[in-house]
């Protein structure tokens, strides 16, 4: 499982939409920058996600893990989170250097932070030090606990677009025409046959070609 998560980690996540609300969250972490060509952005799932009870995803392009934290390990984050809080002049936008990528956004409500960080975390000065230090260590996080996730659900998005190579017919439970409307949840053993995350597949309906996507969703979220 860590070398699965190790591999996609170095795809180097990039999302163009923010994961939906999961209920519970104590901190959550999304990364962007620049994925492979034939990724989609979109259909990532969120880079790191810890719930209230303890229990943590770890994500990369495709695959998630899913594990739990005892409560000392729990503390030791808030903890990290609460010298965050306290960093001097901290807005909701910071810069660790003068790149652009990657984009960090880190969500704690409990802990009253939403912060987007944008650079490497090892280029960050002494003052912003805490911050990319936990970005970081969040980013390659590792849980002798993780195990592959088995979402109940995927989000199941379409879009009209082409792929390189040859295409699938639809056999999704939606109507092709109800998915291209927008964002529709399925459930996960209705697709047990189709690629998740950002690794998208190939439909073909007649002359058209689509570009179809299922994003694990995570216990409770609410794309």
């Amino acid at each position: 499982m860590r070398n699965v998560l190790l591999a996609a980690t170095t795809l180097a996540a990039a999302r163009g939409a923010v994961a939906g609300e999961v209920p519970g969250a104590l901190l959550t972490l999304e990364v962007s920058a620049p994925l492979p060509a034939g990724f989609v952005v979109s259909a990532l799932p969120p880079r790191f996600v810890l719930l209230e009870d303890g229990q943590v995803f770890v994500a990369g392009a495709s695959s998630v893990g899913a594990g739990r934290l005892d409560k000392a390990e729990v503390k030791a984050l808030e903890e990290r989170l609460a010298l965050v809080r306290k960093l001097p002049g901290l807005g909701s936008t910071i810069a660790f250097g003068s790149a652009s990528v990657p984009r960090s956004h880190l969500l704690a409500p409990k802990s009253k932070l939403d912060v987007v960080a944008t650079g490497d975390p090892a280029s960050a000065p002494p003052a912003l030090r805490p911050l990319a230090n936990l970005v970081r260590d969040l980013s390659s996080f590792h849980h002798p606990s993780l195990r592959p996730y088995e979402p109940a659900a995927l989000l199941l998005t379409v879009k009209e677009g082409l792929l390189v190579g040859g295409c699938r017919p639809w056999s999704l439970p939606v109507p092709l025409a109800e998915a291209l409307a927008g964002p529709r949840t399925v459930s996960a053993s209705e697709a047990s046959d189709w690629p998740t995350g950002a690794t998208p597949a190939a439909v073909c309906d007649g002359d058209r070609r689509f570009v179809v996507t299922l994003r694990p969703l995570l216990p409770g979220e609410r794309p």
